[in-house]
């Protein structure tokens, strides 16, 4: 049993690295696109919730990450990547993020996530020391353009943070660990 766990995750986890990589070759044209998707994922925020874009504008600075989920019966992995804008100073810094976890579930998600600092310590030592969260549960259903999008929004350690579905169709019940951390290659 163990062996076929193992097996199933390692496939999950190659799944999520392909699903996981920046658009582009040179350094230039990966943050270009990631700075796109940031722009993008807020376009569609403010369509779902205008008077975000009033909180992004006076908090000290924020973060958008897109990223992708496979859960497979009893495992969950997922990457992704994103960008800090720090408000005060205009700066971008690139950044990684990467979870796994087990639990009940089948299906794969892909979502883009903002999160908003409350103040700029906060948001330094989440650029400086990365960040880690445990635990969820949710049900996301959004199999094509025509469904609303789902999402969340909850507030954590000075953070708010809110959650989009981009496409995907999952449910699950899992307890998993999420990591931030920056992207050395792209800053």
């Amino acid at each position: 049993m163990n062996r076929v766990l193992t097996t199933i995750f390692l496939i999950v986890l190659f799944s999520i690295t392909g699903c996981a990589t920046t658009k582009g070759n040179t350094k230039a044209e990966k943050q270009a696109a990631i700075l796109n998707m940031k722009n993008e994922v807020l376009s569609d925020l403010y369509k779902i919730k205008p008077d975000v874009k009033a909180q992004i504008a006076n908090a000290p600075g924020y973060a958008v990450f897109s990223n992708a989920n496979v859960y497979l019966i009893f495992v969950s992995a997922g990457g992704g990547h994103g960008v800090v804008k720090n408000n005060q100073t205009g700066q971008h810094t690139f950044m990684k993020m990467g979870e796994v976890g087990v639990g009940l579930g089948l299906g794969v998600k892909d979502f883009r996530g903002v999160f908003v600092f409350h103040d700029a310590e906060t948001m330094n030592r989440f650029i400086e020391e990365g960040w880690a969260f445990g635990g969820q549960a949710d049900a996301a259903a959004k199999a094509t353009d025509k469904g609303a999008a789902v999402g969340g929004e909850i507030t954590i350690d000075n953070i708010t943070i809110y959650q989009i579905t981009e496409a995907g169709l999952a449910l699950q019940a899992t307890v998993k660990g999420t990591k931030y951390w920056k992207d050395d290659s792209l800053n």
